[in-house]
């Protein structure tokens, strides 16, 4: 794992909308949490203890809390309904879809612990079908933050709008993604990290760090990548993948999530039925049984690291100058005939 930062100087994410919710919550008596026996886990104890009549505490009854969490936000509080993501987007897809979602509640759904945090757990606790699931009923945001800013303002935003989001966060400490914008941040719009012509690698939350580490590792090739945070997986920035489509000569997408229905086939299906035509390659966990491990070695195991990533971005602007070769070379035959 030599590709991993030294995390001691970090904060996890989950800390960050802690801190981030109890600001909000001593300026907004109508600042909600709800858990479904997860305020620890969801880093909500000194949340509890400094306001205690704004948390409510249903046990292990996620169908229950997104219940309780629709009610209130129909009544006019701003409702954050937190639990490990695995059970969330599983056991409440129901409540998610009818009571929050088509009912229009602005409830604040927030999945913690989630693609392959719970690690050596397994499979029954990862959270690889959030995204394909969210993304597929009407009138929710679906946002995977990168790094401890995205995840405040993320936090700040969903707070101030009135219509539901879900908001997923891991465990581990995260490295600040520096931008020349540091402070702009908007649902929908993708953060560039770094911009390059030859490769766009496109990740999204916990990925995102292992991109940009990949990306250098290429810099170092004279491979220049742009890096983008698409914490945004709904709705996609269409916009930015276009001008990403049309100046580098090939793209990646990365997360942490199942292959199938996650931000690479959203990035896929909106660029196909535009038209535009690149070499593309999907990183994220295959559909097959998933290895167990720490989250680090699965993510090792499946190249979802500073090598993985950067050995198949590389590979496929190969693939391109071979491509390149072999029309050259069969021009030049064509004209010696």
């Amino acid at each position: 794992m030599a590709d991993q930062p030294n995390t001691n100087n970090y904060q996890a994410n989950l800390d960050i909308f802690s801190a981030t919710l109890q600001e909000l919550a001593a300026a907004d008596k109508n600042i909600i949490a709800i858990t479904s026996d997860s305020r620890g886990s969801g880093k909500l104890v000194p949340f509890g203890k400094k306001f205690p009549e704004q948390m409510v505490e249903v046990g292990i009854a996620e169908q229950n809390l997104v219940g309780v969490a629709a009610g209130l936000a129909s009544c006019g509080k701003k409702v954050f309904a937190v639990s490990p993501a695995c059970f969330l987007t599983a056991r409440a897809l129901e409540q998610i879809k009818n009571d929050v979602a088509y009912s229009d509640n602005p409830v604040k759904l927030i999945g913690i612990s989630a693609g392959l945090s719970y690690g050596a757990l397994g499979s029954t606790h990862h959270s690889l079908h959030d995204f394909a699931a969210l993304r597929a009923i009407h009138n929710i945001k679906v946002i995977a933050p990168a790094d401890n800013f995205e995840t405040a303002a993320a936090i700040r935003l969903a707070a101030s709008l009135p219509e539901p989001v879900y908001i997923r966060f891991g465990k581990k400490p995260m490295p600040p993604l520096k931008t020349e914008n540091m402070d702009q941040f908007e649902f929908g719009k993708g953060r560039v990290i770094t911009e390059g012509n030859d490769l766009a690698i496109i990740a999204c939350g916990e990925t995102v760090y292992p991109a940009l580490q990949a990306a250098e590792r290429l810099k170092e090739e004279g491979i220049n990548c742009t890096v983008v945070s698409m914490h945004t997986i709904k709705p996609l920035d269409t916009a930015l993948l276009e001008k990403l489509a049309a100046k580098c000569k090939a793209m990646i997408t990365v997360e942490e999530h199942h292959v199938n229905g996650g931000l690479g086939e959203a990035c896929a299906a909106y660029l196909f039925q535009q038209q535009v035509s690149l070499p593309f390659r999907i990183m994220a966990i295959p559909d097959e049984y998933t290895v167990t491990g720490s989250q680090l070695e699965i993510f090792e195991h499946y190249g979802i690291s500073e090598k993985g990533i950067a050995s198949t971005g590389r590979g496929l602007l190969e693939k391109i100058n071979i491509k390149a070769d072999q029309l050259d070379s069969a021009a030049k035959e064509l004209i010696n005939e």
